[in-house]
């Protein structure tokens, strides 16, 4: 091949890989554009808690337990007994962001805390099925009434995902129990660990390929730590009224860090986000 030949080979290439480069860059600048998102405050994403500010776990997993316990003879305070697994929550979640465990999932750690609170409700000997049935209990969790108005004007106007400690397995079946759209799931599955970790914000405003302060992240007015996590990975975020997720009246209705949005609902989320 001559020099002139070569020449014009290497130039070609060199056009390829420049509009190669351009086409990706444009192909990225352009995800989350379908969108209107919100100017005020420049999101175009919102990421969500599930337990507590989506759904109604405390009720959902005392009827799924009495459900499958009762008939096996037990009689139990079961709203207590939903208390008593979710108090070990945290303490959990803390063995994986210390690094004293890999990271684990969290229906395996669920089932984990089973071992640790059903003797001080006399439960023992179950077989390994029952247990794995009531560790699922967390997968057939309610949305509360607000839920299904609201999340339809949110996704026309943004993008939409869990930002939960849950697993995707666990977050989907949820998400197809109450007919919830999300454009992914996201959260400590992919960042490999726990709220209120910064990483885990971060690596799901990532995944959008948005910026975190294009990104808002929407918790139950009483979960501090997960506004205060959001806000110091740089993401925008707004807090959702549950008073009643311990029962009735349990938890306050603002919460006592700063936020951007303070809704009494989803459907006022809407309203304040232009949905």
């Amino acid at each position: 091949m001559g020099m002139i030949g070569r020449r014009s080979l290497l130039q070609s290439a060199a056009i390829l890989a420049v509009g190669s480069i351009a086409s990706s860059a444009a192909t990225q600048s352009a995800l989350g554009q379908g969108v209107p998102g919100n100017a005020q405050y420049g999101v175009r994403a919102l990421f969500f808690d599930m337990f507590g500010t989506v759904v109604d776990w405390r009720t959902g997993v005392a009827q799924s337990a009495e459900a499958i316990l009762k008939p096996r003879g037990y009689s139990l305070d079961w709203l207590a007994f939903a208390d008593a697994w979710r108090a070990q929550y945290q303490p959990g979640l803390e063995e994986v962001r210390s690094g004293r465990v890999p990271y684990t999932k969290l229906d395996v750690l669920h089932r984990r805390m089973l071992d640790l609170f059903l003797p001080k409700f006399g439960v023992t000997g179950l077989p390994e099925d029952v247990m794995h049935d009531l560790t699922l209990s967390w997968h057939r969790l309610d949305g509360w009434p607000d839920v299904a108005t609201a999340f339809p004007r949110l996704g026309k106007r943004f993008l939409l995902a869990p930002c939960s400690n849950g697993n995707i397995s666990l977050m989907a079946d949820i998400a197809r129990r109450n007919g919830m759209r999300f454009d992914a799931i996201l959260g400590a599955d992919i960042a490999q660990d726990y709220k209120p970790r910064a990483r885990v914000y971060q690596a799901s405003a990532e995944a959008f390929d948005l910026k975190p302060n294009e990104c808002m992240m929407v918790s139950a007015s009483s979960h501090n730590d997960d506004s205060r996590g959001a806000a110091a990975a740089g993401l925008r975020v707004a807090a959702v009224a549950r008073p009643d997720e311990f029962g009735p009246g349990s938890r306050p209705s603002t919460p006592n860090v700063p936020v951007d949005i303070i809704a009494k609902d989803l459907n006022e989320l809407a309203d304040k986000l232009g949905a």
